[in-house]
């Protein structure tokens, strides 16, 4: 099955979700596995409801971890929350307002955190 560069296509009934970057199949996805971005070692957390129909979720942001790490960290917290929650570009979002839980878990397990926004 040939694909055009400048196709479209991001699901295929033969091999499911396409990356819509390098046009393969997620599960061989190459431009998802790149290195986590480097920052200050700061975890930043927020509270955020823009673009989300008014509900809160809280953001966890600049966290240097591995892409497996950061998956387990992430069911960690959203386990302690009681919530639900997603990683998306090296960024953990957690259903509903847990700053201040997600900010004393994250110094309990040995990280720099702290509260950004109001």
């Amino acid at each position: 099955m040939a694909i055009a560069k400048n196709s479209g296509l991001v699901y295929s009934t033969e091999h499911g979700r396409m990356c819509p970057a390098c046009r393969r199949p997620e599960a061989q996805c190459e431009c998802r596995a790149a290195a986590p971005p480097a920052g200050d070692g700061v975890a930043r957390v927020s509270r955020e409801t823009k673009g989300r129909g008014g509900k809160a979720v809280t953001v966890v942001k600049g966290l240097p971890l591995a892409a497996d790490e950061l998956a387990k960290l992430g069911k960690q917290l959203r386990t302690r929350c009681g919530s639900g929650g997603t990683l998306k570009d090296w960024v953990l979002e957690i259903q509903g307002d847990h700053v201040e839980i997600v900010v004393a878990e994250l110094v309990k397990l040995g990280f720099k955190a702290k509260k950004v926004g109001g």
